[in-house]
C-alpha cells in the first residue's frame, strides 16, 4: 500500500463507505481488503462533494490506469460491491485495485499488494467523476 501520496475523499463517499463497512461487520461478512479500505479511509483527507478536485478518483469514477510492470492499461469504473460487474468493467472498491486507486489523483502513482505480489500502478487518466460532472448523488 503506497501511504506517501495525500488522498482526498468526499464526505459523501465517506459515509456511504462507511456504512458498508459497519454493515459488513455486523452481518459477518469477512473480505480480506476490508482493513486496508478502512486504513485508507481514516487517512483520507475528507472534502465536500462540491470541492474536490476533478482529477481524484471517487466512487463511480471511470479512470484508466496503466499496470508499470506489464505496461498495459485498463478502464474501469470505481463502485460498490453489490453493483461489480467484471464484463462491464465495473470494479469493487474491496477488490485489491479498487481499494488502492480510491482517492488519489491523476499521475500517482500506486504500489499495491495484489493476490500475485505487488504491483506498481499509475492512474493516467479519470474520463468521468461524478462530482466534476454535478452528479452529486452516485
Amino acid at each position: 500500500m503506497n501511504t506517501k501520496n495525500k488522498i482526498y475523499m468526499t464526505h459523501f463517499d465517506y459515509h456511504r463507505l462507511k456504512t458498508m463497512v459497519l454493515d459488513y461487520k455486523k452481518r459477518n461478512i469477512t473480505n480480506n481488503n476490508l482493513k486496508d479500505l478502512l486504513g485508507e479511509m481514516e487517512r483520507a483527507q475528507k472534502v465536500d462533494s462540491h470541492s474536490i478536485p476533478p482529477n481524484y478518483v471517487t466512487m463511480n469514477s471511470v479512470i484508466e490506469l496503466k499496470n508499470l510492470e506489464e505496461l498495459e492499461f485498463q478502464e474501469f469504473r470505481l463502485v460498490f460491491p453489490e453493483d461489480a460487474n467484471t464484463e462491464e468493467n465495473k470494479i469493487s472498491v474491496l477488490a485489491p485495485i479498487g481499494t488502492a486507486v480510491l482517492g488519489y489523483k491523476t499521475g500517482d502513482v500506486i504500489h499495491w499488494k495484489v493476490p500475485g505480489g505487488e504491483n506498481q500502478f499509475q492512474i493516467t487518466k479519470i474520463k468521468y467523476q461524478p462530482e466534476a460532472n454535478g452528479d452529486f448523488h452516485l
